[in-house]
């Protein structure tokens, strides 16, 4: 076994061993969402799908085209159109 051998099995270990974890960290950031669904699912099924899932924040998104902080300095609430902007 010459160094070449060696130094590919060792590229090889460091390319097989970041892609389990890059595919570990996928998976685990996708947990929580596969949670709410389920969750949502089981409350689909009781008939209780009135309700909005406490932990659900889709109503909460701001639209990513407008910034989310005011001219006056003021925080915009989720839905608040900007008002008084000149773009003159």
């Amino acid at each position: 076994m010459n160094w070449d051998e060696v130094t590919l099995v060792i590229v090889a270990s460091f390319g097989c061993v970041t892609l389990l974890l890059t595919q570990v960290n996928e998976l685990l950031s996708k947990v929580p969402q596969t949670i709410r669904a389920w969750r949502q699912v089981r409350n689909e099924l009781r008939g209780g799908g009135s309700r909005p899932c406490p932990h659900d924040h889709s109503a909460e998104a701001i639209d990513p085209g407008l910034p989310a902080v005011g001219l006056n300095g003021r925080g915009r609430t989720p839905g608040e159109a900007e008002q008084g902007r000149d773009e003159g």
